[in-house]
């Protein structure tokens, strides 16, 4: 669905893996209110993407998702992947299978994503621009016990948007990371799921807060807006200063 009126988005179509929760609902939501068609994957319906209007289709990026493509436009200005998973555990107790569902999810279904899609990607690079936005972690850069297996798949999706932001720079199609800290969306339950847990989490950031899920999806925003087109490589932290500051 096309919001009314004009917008930074208005007459571009977007689609939004992972849409029907947290960072990447947000993210649906910014998109439509900013003139956007928007389309969304997501393992299960959601009754407010529905309800706004925004085309939804059953995708397990973890599957086969060739099918969901065909009701696409052929112009495609922009993707955003965001699914994810939190699985927070010393070495010593991490399995080889939770290295492989970290991957799973957070990189090789952003990999399977962009294979099927990257001719709508491609066509709308070939009349004006396309941008794309993966999401890493503050945990990569900085170091964090008990993330070896997260920041090692949030890693990897790092060096391939770099990799695809060369090899596509020249076709129009840009590439972005955003590495958020701590976030109050539904993945995160169990670390927020306590006043506690939720002081102690705000305590260890700088600006002495969480995040929200629209602090980054404004920050998605930015990068998919066709204003800001001359950026393109990048890894953004949206961290509370947690990634730079002491």
């Amino acid at each position: 669905m096309k919001a009314n009126g004009k917008g930074p988005f208005t007459g571009r179509n977007y689609l939004v893996v992972g849409a029907s929760s947290g960072i990447g609902k947000a993210t649906a939501h910014g998109l439509l209110e900013g003139g956007a068609t928007v389309y969304a994957w997501n393992r299960r319906d959601d009754p407010d993407l529905a309800a706004r209007g925004i085309c939804q289709a059953r995708v397990d990026v973890t599957q086969s998702i060739e099918a969901a493509s065909v009701d696409l436009p052929g112009e495609l200005h922009g993707l955003v992947y965001a699914p994810g998973t939190i699985n927070l555990a010393s070495f010593k107790r991490l399995s080889l299978e939770t290295f492989r569902e970290d991957l799973e999810i957070n990189f090789l279904g952003a990999v399977r994503t962009l294979q099927i899609l990257q001719d709508h990607l491609l066509a709308a690079g070939a009349s004006s621009d396309a941008s794309v936005v993966f999401f890493s972690t503050v945990a990569v850069a900085r170091g964090m016990a008990f993330h070896a297996s997260v920041a090692a798949a949030k890693g990897a999706i790092e060096g391939f948007a770099r990799s695809m932001a060369a090899e596509y720079a020249q076709r129009r199609v840009r590439f972005n990371v955003i590495a958020p800290s701590l976030t109050d969306t539904p993945l995160a339950a169990h670390l927020l799921g306590s006043e506690k847990k939720a002081q102690a989490a705000a305590e260890r950031h700088p600006l002495r807060r969480t995040g929200a899920p629209d602090d980054i999806a404004r920050a998605v925003l930015f990068l998919l807006d066709p204003a800001n087109s001359w950026i393109t490589g990048q890894i953004l932290g949206v961290d509370g200063g947690l990634g730079t500051l002491m």
